[in-house]
């Protein structure tokens, strides 16, 4: 059976958005909860990634990341050097961007370091916090399939992403 952790970005993922959709449609979904999400600190974040995998067999798990998400998987990654069975990124942020200007220790820049296991990354042609072609270069340094779903917005609960059903499809080609 396939374990899906699901990280949200920064405030947490709301009881309208598709993060929670997912939670909601199995047992093995399982959201890792962080101590803070409004000012979040990157190390505390990969921390407790880390932690909440400790115990399962790797070549089960799948990480789902939104927005700042991807950034903490993508963190994980390069810190820990480990094998997972793969990850699905939403709309990932551009740290990087002048919109951006939240506090986040940590988080002062997405890496662009090849990712070791298998992933998807999804975005939006008219997302605020990412370009179609920033979303596009970090998929092509990570090594990820990347899936342009049109205008979408943020593919959140505020762009109409509730359920989310060819989210789960694309889910699914990863476990």
């Amino acid at each position: 059976m396939t374990n899906y952790f699901i990280i949200p970005g920064l405030g947490n993922s709301g009881p309208d958005h598709w993060q929670t959709h997912f939670e909601n449609s199995g047992e093995n979904f399982t959201r890792i909860e962080q101590q803070d999400w409004e000012t979040p600190t990157s190390n505390d974040w990969i921390t407790n990634i880390e932690e909440a995998l400790s115990g399962y067999d790797l070549s089960t798990v799948v990480l789902i990341g939104h927005s700042l998400g991807c950034t903490a998987i993508a963190n994980w990654a390069k810190h820990y050097q480990k094998k997972i069975k793969g990850a699905l990124l939403v709309a990932p942020s551009d740290l990087e961007a002048p919109k951006y200007t939240f506090d986040t220790i940590g988080f002062d820049h997405v890496p662009l370091d090849k990712i070791s296991f298998k992933t998807i990354v999804v975005a939006s042609t008219n997302d605020e916090w990412v370009s179609i072609k920033r979303a596009a270069f970090f998929a092509e340094k990570w090594g990820s399939e990347f899936i342009n779903i049109g205008n979408a917005g943020h593919i959140n609960a505020d762009a109409g992403f509730g359920e989310w059903p060819n989210g789960l499809e694309i889910l699914k080609t990863l476990g």
